[in-house]
């Protein structure tokens, strides 16, 4: 991990945005309504980032029961990523010159998949993928992916108020917030405070 990339913490404070998901719909963030959990996956069609939101799938409307709005980044192309994700329930961004992953501090690094932690999820994937790419349920990912096959997972609950409610940057390309681990946190966040009108916070994205 590099000691000079930004490092968001519990307490940061993020700027509100107006992100564009691959379907042509604004997603602000955040949002007054509910916490958003912003996860960045990898690159389209890559088969871990398929087996992880499988399960956030079968659960979604667990997660939307508990106030949470799920919103994933990839580093593909719009156009690339609507080929694989079209049946998704839930926000896709495409973000293919990684502006968000470093302004978030979302990074890559061989032991993305040098880990042996993830061989096992990678085997399991694999095959499940294949399997459907097989049966003309899923396409396979491009030979050379956009953002190459490196990128390494991050979770970040982001509350009503633009704070930062917890953080996850994974170790390797399976290393992410279970749902069950989502929800408990979604359970135990603060209710944010008001500010008053003109007041400034001295939270920053360090």
């Amino acid at each position: 991990m590099s000691s000079s990339r930004t490092v968001l913490k519990p307490g940061s404070l993020l700027p509100a945005r107006e992100l564009t998901a691959v379907s042509g719909r604004p997603i602000a963030i955040p949002d007054p309504e509910r916490m958003i959990h912003l996860q960045f996956r990898r690159f389209a069609g890559c088969p871990v980032c398929n087996l992880h939101l499988r399960s956030v799938v079968r659960r979604y409307d667990e997660i939307e029961a508990a106030g949470v709005r799920e919103v994933v980044v990839f580093h593909s192309p719009a156009e690339e990523l609507a080929e694989h994700t079209a049946d998704l329930p839930f926000p896709l961004i495409a973000d293919p010159g990684k502006r968000l992953y470093v302004e978030f501090g979302v990074e890559s690094a061989p032991r993305s998949l040098l880990d042996p932690r993830v061989w096992g999820p990678i085997v399991r994937a694999v095959t499940l993928s294949a399997w459907a790419i097989l049966r003309g349920r899923e396409r396979g990912p491009a030979a050379r992916p956009h953002g190459g096959r490196l990128g390494l997972p991050a979770d970040f609950l982001i509350g009503r108020d633009g704070r930062v409610l917890a953080a996850k940057y994974g170790e390797h390309a399976y290393d992410q917030w279970s749902v069950d681990e989502l929800l408990d946190l979604a359970s135990h966040a603060p209710t944010p405070t008001p500010t008053r009108e003109g007041s400034s916070s001295d939270a920053d994205l360090t």
